[in-house]
């Protein structure tokens, strides 16, 4: 096989297939040991969220692979589910493979005998058959060929086996001009699908799908199906045939549900196909590995605190290790901002360069560590298949505020950074699940707001108690995300709770190369998208906090910056200046307008700024504020001098209400851009906007009066 293919010539031999299967089967680690493609692998359910398109030739064949979302059933229920079954009923593709866990083989197959009423032909892939060996499985797949009609190939795919027998099967079928599909039914559906698809040929209707397939559809209610029918003239007599066949198959299986009568039927044919192929030795029936690791990570009672012990080790060595890099990275944009700004002789230009740009950006890089860490952290519990437990862990908690479990995942990334956490919300099943769960993913502290929280803990606590504090801002970020949850439940989003499912995939081990590639990935798009805007929002700042210029108030403090004698008197003098200018500044008439909106919680004009320019990004709060406070803009979270300023000039209640602000008000441009791309377009956006903002001033007034009467 040779390495992929930036194109793929569509010759007589292009095959273009249809990967599907159900979560956690092992689809992308497929692909990638069919092609060597690079593909994100985890055992999370849902986790490829969005198609994948692999291109590879394999002897005189071109070969396209599109890698459809795992779902467990073809259906429009959850988002998985929708786009794969749009794709095999609306798209032009030449052969499916199924992919199934051969440890797992009659839950797998319920989707197997679906796939064979939809009229394509097909290949089984009887994966992990290395662990189905270790196991005391045994699988007949040249009997089960027999029976399914059509080849069922034993892979490894983590071990690249069976791979060239795919391949070649797949070729084989391909070519092969039959279709003996042998899904059937109980005797009165087979005489219902046999009454439709001789009304069809009778009207000669025409129609890419086969008339059995049709019929299928047509008897399971397929809504899709019955649109397209109902404006074709053979609906009027073909909707009393569909009627009377609906009453017959209900009556047959005491039911009043068809879809639940075709439940059965599948059922009951996978019984048989399993019934038939496979053996188990009694061994095998022993307690698993698997079972003995959930009997202590999924423990009623211990379940949790190992949880969140490993939540806790997560984030020490995130927070500890990552800030070991950090003041490399700082000295490194320092020395490359004085080396750039040497050669620029225009200030103004010199500073827009300096202090907008390379600021900017350097301000994104240099959480870029804790993001590393984190990210491998998550992809490492997320392969090893804990994730899943976790979320069913939670499940019951999270219902008592309106989420699912599944929720658990992009919240605990918000962390980290809201914008591969919106992202990551793509698992949710729902779109009323997973919009809930974007507007709440902002509750969650990014790493961004950190260097906030690090400068006002240090300003009014001691060390000692700073950590302690910090933790507290965390947990009571994470709880009023819940309140919040459970408030949009109760009004926006209010309706029955859907159920929970979730398949609890066997511990495995991670592969390194898959997760090296998926923390690669991520941390390159967080630089390339967030490192975008903020720089550009950088320079709006610079801009807007630079002009309009005043002549004379420069001229002002040179003369006495000239008559000072005293180094730090001229620093001082300088710094005056600086805030004097940003005061005049757009920014400042900004946040001069502003400083009445924020008077009820005890806020200055110079704290309505920061909150203002860490629109752009949290990050630059910090700077904001050593600009405003007479420290200049090079002042970071562990300024003393900074610190002292903060606790001398805003009252402690102040400062509770600007964190809480902080805490809750709208994330940076970044990560806002992509929240409105989630959540489905700019309305959301103005949603998210209103939601959060009256969130912020709301508490943030409360807990203001709260620390006045206490502080009092």
């Amino acid at each position: 096989m040779s390495k992929i293919k930036k194109s793929c010539p569509i010759t007589a031999k292009h095959i273009k297939v249809a990967l599907v299967g159900q979560p956690n089967v092992g689809k992308s680690m497929l692909i990638n040991s069919i092609s060597n493609a690079h593909l994100h692998v985890g055992n999370f359910t849902g986790v490829t969220v969005e198609k994948s398109e692999v291109l590879f030739d394999y002897k005189d064949y071109h070969f396209t692979v599109v890698d459809l979302p795992g779902t467990y059933a073809l259906n429009d229920y959850s988002i998985e589910e929708r786009v794969t079954s749009e794709y095999l009923s609306e798209n032009d593709y030449d052969i499916i493979i199924n992919v199934v866990d051969s440890t797992n083989l009659e839950k797998n197959l319920q989707l197997t005998s679906e796939l064979m009423s939809v009229g394509k032909k097909m290949v089984v892939v009887l994966n992990m058959s290395d662990e189905a060996q270790k196991e005391g499985i045994e699988i007949d797949d040249k009997y089960m060929s027999q029976l399914l009609g059509f080849a069922c190939v034993k892979v490894s795919a983590a071990k690249k086996t069976g791979i060239g027998e795919l391949i070649e099967s797949l070729i084989k079928e391909y070519e092969s001009h039959k279709m003996e599909h042998k899904l059937i039914f109980s005797e009165p559906i087979e005489e219902e699908i046999t009454l439709i698809v001789e009304y069809l040929v009778k009207h000669k209707y025409e129609d890419f799908n086969s008339y059995r397939n049709i019929a299928i559809n047509l008897l399971k209610n397929n809504k899709k199906t019955y649109a397209k029918l109902h404006d074709d003239p053979v609906w009027t007599e073909l909707q009393p045939i569909l009627i009377e066949a609906s009453r017959h198959v209900e009556l047959h299986h005491d039911s009043d549900d068809i879809k639940e009568a075709f439940a059965s039927e599948y059922a009951s044919f996978n019984r048989g196909v399993v019934a038939e192929v496979l053996k188990q030795s009694k061994e095998s029936e022993k307690k698993s590995i698997t079972d003995k690791i959930d009997s202590i990570l999924i423990h009623q009672i211990f379940g949790i605190p190992i949880f969140l012990f490993f939540m806790w080790a997560l984030f020490q060595l995130t927070f500890e290790i990552g800030s070991i890099p950090m003041e490399w990275i700082d000295s490194l944009f320092g020395w490359f901002g004085d080396t750039v700004g040497a050669t620029i002789a225009n200030d103004d230009v010199r500073s827009l360069v300096v202090d907008g740009i390379i600021s900017g950006v350097g301000a994104v890089v240099l959480f870029v560590p804790n993001i590393v860490i984190l990210f491998i952290g998550i992809a490492l519990l997320e392969s090893t298949g804990y994730m899943s437990r976790v979320a069913f862990l939670l499940d019951g908690f999270f219902h008592k505020f309106g989420l699912h479990g599944q929720s658990f995942i992009p919240l605990v990334t918000g962390f980290g950074c809201s914008i591969p956490a919106y992202m990551s919300a793509r698992i949710l099943k729902n779109d009323r699940d997973r919009l809930l769960t974007l507007f709440i993913i902002g509750f969650m502290s990014c790493g961004a707001r950190l260097p906030v929280y690090v400068l006002f803990a240090g300003a009014f606590f001691s060390t000692a108690m700073a950590g302690n504090i910090l933790f507290a801002i965390y947990i009571t970020g994470a709880l009023l995300g819940l309140f919040a949850a459970k408030i949009l439940k109760l009004t926006a989003f209010r309706g029955l709770d859907e159920p929970f499912v979730m398949e609890m995939p066997k511990y495995r081990l991670p592969s390194l190369k898959l997760i090296w590639h998926t923390v690669t990935t991520k941390t390159w798009m967080y630089i390339r998208k967030a490192g975008t805007f903020i720089a550009a929002a950088s320079m709006l700042i610079w801009f807007s906090s630079n002009y309009p210029k005043n002549i004379d108030l420069k001229k002002e403090y040179n003369s006495k910056i000239e008559v000072a004698v005293k180094k730090s008197d001229k620093i001082a003098l300088q710094n005056m200046f600086l805030e004097a200018q940003l005061e005049q500044s757009y920014l400042g008439r900004i946040g001069k307008s502003t400083e009445s909106i924020f008077a009820p919680l005890g806020f200055d004009w110079k704290m309505s700024v920061a909150l203002q320019t860490g629109l752009a990004a949290k990050e630059i709060v910090v700077s904001t504020l050593g600009v405003l406070y007479s420290q200049g803009a090079e002042v970071d979270e562990n300024s003393v001098s900074l610190k002292n300023l903060i606790s001398k000039n805003i009252s402690f209640p102040s400062a509770v209400a600007f964190i809480v602000v902080v805490m809750i008000y709208l994330p940076c441009l970044a990560a806002s851009v992509v929240f409105t791309r989630e959540a489905g377009g700019i309305k959301y956006f103005f949603y998210l906007l209103i939601f959060t903002s009256i969130a912020a001033y709301s508490l943030a007034f409360i807990a203001f009066n709260i620390a006045s009467a206490i502080y009092l």
